[in-house]
């Protein structure tokens, strides 16, 4: 079996191949990359669940390691946030039970001042930004 590409067809398939291996950070705007770590009464926190909320767009988000370290995803696999003054929110992410669970409902360690009623913001820049929250429990 031969193929034949005309140069209308080639082009169309070069452009193809352009577009999507251009698809990257680049096609949601300028992003800042956006990295820290969460504390809680001085210990790294893990599997708190980070939030960063700009007055206007998408926000970003991350899960912390058991070091308590983060990095923002803007969506899927491109990192980082939108540049700007955000809202900060810190939660933990509650551990998973089946329907069976009949057990306490889960409470958060993570005081409704850093989530719900977040006292947190942080301006993010083009470029490193790097954002460590020293969260107390009292």
């Amino acid at each position: 079996m031969q193929f034949s590409f005309s140069r209308f067809g080639l082009c169309a398939a070069l452009a193809m191949v352009s577009f999507v291996a251009g698809c990257s950070q680049e096609d949601y705007g300028d992003l800042g990359k956006v990295t820290g770590t969460v504390t809680l009464d001085g210990e790294p926190y893990a599997n708190a669940i980070v939030t960063f909320s700009p007055q206007k767009g998408r926000p970003s988000t991350a899960l912390t390691d058991e070091m308590g370290n983060y990095e923002l995803v803007y969506i899927r696999t491109t990192k980082g946030a939108e540049p700007g003054e955000h809202q900060v929110t810190i939660s933990t992410q509650p551990p998973t039970v089946d329907d069976s669970y009949q057990g306490p409902k889960f409470k958060d360690p993570i005081p409704v001042r850093y989530n719900r009623r977040s006292e947190l913001s942080r301006t993010v820049q083009l470029g490193v930004n790097e954002f460590d929250f020293e969260l107390t429990s009292k």
